[in-house]
C-alpha cells in the first residue's frame, strides 16, 4: 500500500485548522459558524449529535459541497465557516482537508470529534429526521 489511512489522517491533521471542544462550543450559537456531522445515520440514530448540527454524510460530502454538482447544497455556498465533526477527528480530519483542497478555505474540525464533545459533558440531541413529502402526499 503506498499510503496507509493513518498517513493520510496524519497529512490532514497536519494541514487543517484543529478546534477544541470547548472553541466548538463558543462557536454553537454563533449564526456565522456550522457545525457538521460527516458521520452515518446509524451513528446518529445510535449515539446523537450536537444540538443544531447540519449532517452531511461524508460519502456525500464533496458532491453538497461542489456548486457544480447536481447535488450541491446551498448551505456551503453561505459564507459561513464550517465546523466539522465524525466519531473521533479522524474522518472529520480528512473531510476538512478535502473541502479546503476543493476551495472551501473556510472549515475546521474538532479535536476528539463527538467523543470528546460528549466526555466534555456538552449537550447532545436526537437526529432530527425530515419528513418525506412524496410518501405523505401518497398516503393522502
Amino acid at each position: 500500500m503506498k499510503k496507509t489511512v493513518k498517513d493520510m489522517v496524519d497529512e490532514a491533521m497536519a494541514e487543517v485548522e484543529t478546534i477544541s471542544v470547548a472553541e466548538a462550543m463558543k462557536r454553537q450559537d454563533d449564526d456565522a459558524f456550522v457545525i457538521v456531522d460527516i458521520r452515518d445515520v446509524r451513528e446518529l440514530d445510535r449515539e446523537r449529535m450536537i444540538p443544531g448540527a447540519f449532517h452531511a454524510p461524508r460519502g456525500m460530502l464533496e458532491f453538497w459541497v461542489d456548486p457544480e454538482s447536481p447535488y450541491h447544497k446551498d448551505i456551503f455556498a453561505s459564507g459561513k465557516t464550517f465546523v466539522f465533526y465524525c466519531r473521533s477527528g479522524q474522518r472529520s480530519a480528512l473531510a476538512t482537508k478535502t473541502v479546503r483542497d476543493m476551495g472551501l478555505e473556510a472549515a475546521c474540525h474538532i479535536e476528539g470529534g463527538f467523543t470528546a464533545w460528549t466526555e466534555a459533558g456538552a449537550p447532545v440531541a436526537e437526529r432530527t429526521r425530515k419528513s418525506n413529502k412524496k410518501k405523505e402526499k401518497k398516503e393522502s
